[in-house]
């Protein structure tokens, strides 16, 4: 009889009863019945006499006893049975016994045997082919059981080449004219790739559990996805450090790891976003799908294809509702907060109080909070969709809220209290800080949302800067009011309103510096469009030649005068200065041709020049003719259509004429 030790069974394994046969004998069509005893070689300490073995690996049965056999000398040698490649874990030789039995039994040189011999070989060798089924098995399910370094990395090996070994003779099989056994094709590759999802989706569906440590400040849905992902990570990394090395590398068994898991992985998250979810669920859940699994995955260096090939973990019908979900929770953080902020800078305008200051200057946090908000939430955001332009949804209302920041600078203004000063100037350093924000993070907003954003910060600089310089115009009035008369032909009016502007200096105390230059070029420019205005409403007749080379010199000596003192002050508006030089020259020529090219050249320059404003500058000069006059207004308007030069600078639209 052939005997078998028990240490060669799978856990759970007897001969007569085999579980789930059905599946694992390729189908179950050619075993029945009882598995009958295994003969097996005698060990090589059982005997030093070793007669031919049979098919089945058995002794043929001698007629002398153990007292007649002749005394053998030198080493006995040793037969490795198919018992003892179990025992080792050498599923390897265990295949390869089985193919050389195989052969014997079914191959072209298959000798003929008793039925029933036969019979009993052929039973025999199912059986083995059973059991060296489930051995490989067990061997698979415990790849992944152990940690790095403990896992059995030769019988892995072997199980892994006994797989190939018996695919080959599959393969060999179907290129036969001949009846294979009832046990081919086996399948093993199937069997193998059936095996490791088997296994991937039970660790999935019962992962290691966090610790107690690890589950502080996380829900029973967020704790489930975090447990499935450190397992399915913790795997992956056991793939790439111990499992690639015992397949072939033409395998690529890290990228049919990555596949398993990618599916087993998605079915589970699928199932949870079919749940109603909390907010923060509902956040945990999307960052896994769209930063925390996609990076980590890659970072293991797998050496397979980008896990972006693999596509999303969701499905887009399950992704779109949780976004949503996502986006809008964001946008009503978003509004709730900067609303907060402006309602706490309302509240210290009532409250009398003034903004607090730094190096001497105003300051006002609404901008920096705000902003630190919007960069945080809108980035962040991006990360957890896994689209930037998909974040931007939760900015798409910044514009009203901007608007309430306007408003309340408007309320300001208009009740003008002892703080208010104080807080248009600590406004416009906010301005100034959400309009760079804009302007250098476009990612972060709508195109639609940050041009509107844009514009009513624009109007909320001009008329802070309107509402800061009144004081100084109205001390300006009367300087005013001088220029472009007679009087002011005479000198020295220019000089008093040059002495005048100066003081505005003392309205400027508390802007930040950036703040305080861009007040100071608008400044600049309010008194070179007052200075035009007053000389083009034509108080003054320059009736000859004599009085227009006068007002040449009066309007070249006060733009030099003025490009100066604000130059000192900080200004950087250069082009102020060849408005009133290119004026200062047409009063001076006589000769139509050139007061053409003049005007021309000022419209080329300006082109919001218009032909009202070239009216009145001509008007000054009572010596030429309507006809003439309307020559050169012709030439300047087609000089702006042949042109058709866009206006760098805004200047002559300021300047209202009648």
């Amino acid at each position: 009889m052939r005997t078998c030790s028990g240490s060669t069974e799978p856990e759970g394994f007897r001969r007569n009863s085999l579980p789930g046969h059905n599946t694992l004998l390729a189908g179950g069509r050619w075993f029945n019945g009882k598995f009958m005893k295994l003969f097996r070689a005698p060990r090589a300490q059982e005997t030093a006499n070793v007669t031919p073995p049979t098919v089945d690996g058995r002794r043929s049965p001698s007629n002398t006893t153990e007292e007649e056999e002749e005394p053998q000398t030198g080493s006995p040698s040793v037969i490795v049975t198919f018992d003892q490649c179990l025992e080792d874990r050498l599923f390897s030789e265990a295949s390869q016994n089985l193919r050389e039995r195989e052969e014997l039994l079914f191959g072209p040189l298959a000798e003929a045997e008793g039925a029933q011999r036969r019979e009993e070989e052929v039973k025999s060798l199912a059986e083995d082919y059973a059991v060296l089924r489930l051995h490989i098995l067990q061997t698979l399910q415990q790849s992944l059981s152990l940690g790095i370094g403990t896992v059995n990395t030769d019988a892995l090996t072997s199980a892994v080449k006994a797989v190939h070994q018996e695919d080959k003779q599959d393969q060999l099989w179907k290129q036969r004219d001949g009846t294979p056994p009832g046990w081919r094709p086996g399948g093993w590759k199937e069997f193998h790739d059936e095996a490791l999802g088997s296994l991937v989706k039970d660790r999935m569906d019962n992962p290691s559990t966090l610790t107690d440590g690890q589950l502080v400040g996380k829900s029973s849905i967020m704790a489930d996805i975090c447990s499935m992902g450190r397992q399915l990570l913790d795997d992956l990394r056991l793939v790439v450090g111990v499992v690639k090395t015992c397949y072939p590398p033409q395998t690529d068994i890290c990228g049919f790891y990555v596949r398993l898991y990618h599916q087993a992985f998605s079915a589970r998250l699928g199932k949870i976003a079919d749940f109603v979810l909390e907010d923060e669920d509902c956040r945990h859940l999307l960052c896994w799908v769209n930063e925390y699994y996609p990076e980590r995955v890659q970072k293991l260096h797998l050496g397979c294809e980008d896990c972006t090939v693999l596509g999303k973990l969701l499905p887009q019908e399950l992704l779109e509702p949780l976004e949503e979900q996502y986006l809008s929770s964001r946008q009503v953080e978003l509004m709730t907060y900067v609303s907060r902020v402006l309602e706490e800078e309302k509240q210290k305008w009532n409250n009398g109080e003034e903004p607090a200051m730094e190096d001497g200057c105003y300051v006002s946090h609404v901008a920096y909070d705000i902003i630190q908000f919007i960069y945080g939430i809108v980035t962040s955001a991006a990360k957890v969709v896994g689209d930037v332009h998909k974040a931007q949804r939760i900015t798409c209302k910044l514009n009203p809220l901007m608007q309430s920041f306007k408003v309340f600078q408007d309320e300001v203004m208009r009740l003008n209290r002892a703080n208010s000063r104080a807080i248009v100037k600590a406004n416009l350093g906010s301005v100034q800080q959400f309009r760079d924000v804009l302007e250098k993070n476009p990612h972060l907003f709508l195109d639609d949302v940050r041009g509107n954003c844009l514009s009513v910060l624009s109007e909320m600089k001009e008329s802070a800067h309107a509402y800061l310089l009144l004081p100084v115009h109205d001390s300006l009035r009367p300087q005013y009011r001088k220029l472009g008369t007679s009087e002011w032909l005479n000198k020295g009016v220019f000089e008093k309103l040059l002495l005048s502007a100066q003081a505005v200096d003392e309205q400027l105390q508390g802007l930040k510096e950036s703040c305080r230059q861009e007040l100071v070029c608008q400044f600049h420019q309010d008194v070179t469009v007052e200075y035009v205005r007053r000389l083009l409403r034509g108080d003054v007749k320059l009736k000859d030649k004599e009085r227009q080379n006068a007002a040449f010199a009066v309007v070249k000596n006060d733009a030099e005068s003025l490009h100066a003192l604000f130059v000192s002050m900080g200004s950087n508006q250069d082009w102020l200065k060849e408005i009133l030089t290119k004026i200062a020259e047409v009063l001076k020529l006589q000769d139509v041709p050139a007061i053409q090219m003049q005007v021309a050249s000022l419209g080329s320059a300006f082109p919001d020049l218009s032909e009202k404003h070239v009216s009145a500058l001509l008007k000054l000069k009572t010596n030429i003719s309507r006809a003439d006059r309307k020559v050169v207004k012709e030439t300047l308007s087609d000089t702006l259509r042949e042109t058709g030069v866009a206006a760098s600078h805004s200047f002559f639209s300021k300047v209202q004429v009648k």
